[in-house]
């Protein structure tokens, strides 16, 4: 095993950041950092105190895909290895929002963690790529969390392609949602935090879920399941306290009063 921990991992803020930690080959996907990577997201889900997730990285890239010097579920001596689709599901599926704060370049497999996020929060000219075509592979794995947020539209085009497009270009083709300077980018991240915090602890936690069941429901199962479910909140007791907050003008009791 490496002295050096493939990933950090930190509470702040009601934020559990998760931080790639190989700079030295611009965070690739080991076997031993997805492994990491997923025990912290298992972690962050399991804490209450938790509110929301960050990925980032250290270094000059976010991720440069994966490792193929010891490629995600390669055997680990004395631990077992977690597949890289099982990291993008539990992102997809963690019940806490995840942001991701792409620092740095991402490439290939590194763009999974970008497309499985909530939220993807970029600094405004880091380079991303779908540089699997030019090394004779496709992006197979991470096309299930890119192409819903890209569309067929611009997925054809990068995927077969291979070039290179900027944060910037990113938020543009719906990839990302902001894109900032680099010395901003921790104070953008921050922002979207404090925005999370501010809503209804299990109401986020139930508009997640909002947002991945809909699409893949009939229009009148979406209105039937919906319907329910919008009761199901109002009457739940965080229901009650955010409207009784509203009607007595103050903060709701999971706001900080920091």
């Amino acid at each position: 095993m490496p002295t050096q921990e493939a990933t950090l991992y930190e509470i702040k803020d009601g934020a559990a950041w998760i931080t790639l930690n190989r700079p030295e080959n611009r965070n690739a996907l080991s076997s031993v950092l997805v492994l990491e990577m997923y025990e912290h997201l298992v972690a962050a889900n399991e804490d209450p105190n938790v509110r929301c997730i960050v990925l980032t990285g250290t270094g000059p890239a976010f991720c440069a895909g994966a490792d193929l010097k010891s490629p995600p579920g390669a055997s680990i001596e004395g631990r077992k290895s977690v597949p890289y689709p099982t990291v993008l599901t539990q992102i997809m599926d963690s019940d806490k929002p995840v942001i991701a704060a792409v620092n740095g370049a991402a490439f290939a497999g590194g763009l999974g963690l970008v497309g499985a996020a909530d939220i993807v929060v970029a600094v405004d000219d880091v380079q991303f790529s779908f540089s699997e075509v030019r090394i004779g592979v496709i992006p197979a794995v991470i096309s299930v969390v890119c192409i819903p947020k890209l569309g067929t539209h611009h997925a054809m085009k990068l995927f077969i392609t291979g070039e290179r497009f900027t944060g910037t270009q990113a938020v543009e083709m719906g990839f990302a949602h902001r894109a900032v300077p680099k010395n901003q980018l921790n104070e953008a991240v921050q922002e979207e935090i404090d925005m999370i915090n501010l809503g209804g602890p299990n109401a986020v936690v139930e508009c997640k879920k909002l947002v991945r069941s809909v699409p893949t429901l009939s229009r009148e199962e979406a209105f039937e399941l919906t319907a329910e479910w919008s009761g199901r909140m109002f009457r739940s007791d965080e229901g009650a306290e955010g409207m009784a907050a509203f009607r007595e003008k103050r903060k709701a009791s999971w706001i900080s009063s920091d």
